[in-house]
């Protein structure tokens, strides 16, 4: 899989693009434009839970390689999407239990990017997106996380509290950064474990935070009240290592 971001311009194509299961992040469409093809377009977007925006001819000229876009142009996913199962089984397959990254709408792909850095260094089986109002996997991810997407397989989910519940199925449980928690070292960070980490700005939301069975802190000792998320990501992901480690 290369690291190639690349679009698909014209009605015929993304239709095709949809049709063959072809990994879409976002649709862009001609506002205001309902004729059929762009509705059919459209109809398969909602069943793919693509991002769909709406923008002016202008935009789509700036964004178009071929000037042909006729009115919709998609943005498709540098690398394939796993499935939820898929990261279970890297987990059974090296006989460990589960140790998933789940990310509530992160959006900057630098952030996205190291988070899958950092969560391949740290032993974890794989990460899980949303695919609404978050950065999929684009050449800036790809390219952020230095390689480690080529062995850490990211599941993209409709909905996070859902697949928190049912993950929990599995025997796991779910922690969560949050400045309001428990510090992190007082916590028993170890078995089966899902990480949730927040939007850069929100933090996590309530719905996901109710889902997760502990909340974390972390300790910090500056003038400032935050750390980026995928600073956060980093040193929780290296507590669950040492808990690890010392069995």
């Amino acid at each position: 899989m290369g690291y190639e971001e690349f679009t698909i311009e014209g009605r015929n194509a993304v239709i095709e693009a949809y049709r063959s299961g072809k990994p879409i992040d976002k649709l862009f469409v001609l506002d205001g434009c309902q004729d059929g093809p762009i509705m059919t377009i459209k109809r398969e977007a909602k069943k793919a839970g693509t991002l769909v925006k709406y923008v002016t001819k202008e935009r789509l000229d700036q964004m178009s390689d071929t000037g042909k876009h006729q009115g919709v142009i998609a943005q498709a996913a540098a690398y394939t999407y796993a499935e939820v199962e898929d990261i279970l089984d890297v987990a059974k397959e090296k006989g460990e239990p589960p140790f998933i990254f789940l990310l509530d709408n992160i959006e900057d792909p630098h952030n996205l990017g190291a988070i899958i850095r950092t969560a391949n260094l740290a032993g974890a089986h794989g990460v899980i997106i949303p695919k609404d109002r978050a950065v999929g996997l684009t050449a800036v991810v790809a390219r952020t996380s230095a390689g480690a997407l080529n062995y850490t397989p990211v599941a993209r989910v409709t909905n996070l509290a859902r697949t928190i519940e049912d993950l929990k199925k599995e025997g796991l449980w779910f922690v969560c950064a949050d400045m309001g928690g428990t510090v992190m070292y007082d916590l028993n960070l170890k078995g089966p474990i899902g990480v949730v980490i927040g939007n850069e700005g929100a933090g996590v939301g309530k719905l996901v935070k109710e889902k997760c069975d502990m909340v974390a802190s972390i300790p910090m000792k500056g003038d400032i009240d935050s750390l980026n998320a995928s600073v956060a990501a980093g040193v929780l992901a290296y507590e669950i290592v040492r808990q690890r480690l010392k069995g």
